[in-house]
């Protein structure tokens, strides 16, 4: 039990503007083999998709302080952020499971008004669809 709250947490600190890795401590756990592989995927993605909906919700209710000293994204970078949502919009979110760019597109997407409906849908089949290729590579090569 304590190894799935580990990777709860794993997964959800990585999904947050925090540097943390979730594939490696997902990947010892199946390598492990205690735990059910599809309650490892249910885990890890409850974690990270709860992660990315905090980036969300900092961007969403945090979005009216955009041009404070303190706030997380410039001036110069949130017009980048509006531009390319204006772009791509909610596609976008595709790639929140992508390394360096990922997080900071959960954090534009709140602070654009993406509809959280359709934030956690497309986040989550995202990032759950990550851990599953992940998973079954693991598998395949042990």
């Amino acid at each position: 039990m304590l190894a799935l709250i580990g990777l709860f947490f794993a997964a959800l600190l990585a999904a947050t503007l925090v540097p943390a890795q979730s594939e490696t401590v997902l990947v010892g756990l199946i390598l492990a083999g205690a735990h059910p592989l599809w309650g490892l995927l249910v885990v890890a993605t409850a974690g990270n998709v709860l992660g990315a909906l905090i980036n969300w919700g900092l961007g969403r209710f945090l979005g009216h302080h955009a041009g404070a000293r303190w706030f997380p994204v410039s001036p110069k970078a949130l017009e980048r952020a509006r531009n390319a949502y204006a772009r791509w919009g909610h596609w976008s979110l595709w790639g929140a499971w992508l390394p360096i760019v990922g997080d900071p597109l959960t954090f534009a997407a709140g602070l654009l008004r993406e509809p959280m409906w359709r934030f956690l849908a497309v986040v989550t089949l995202a990032k759950g669809g990550r851990y599953l290729v992940l998973a079954w590579a693991t598998v395949q090569l042990s």
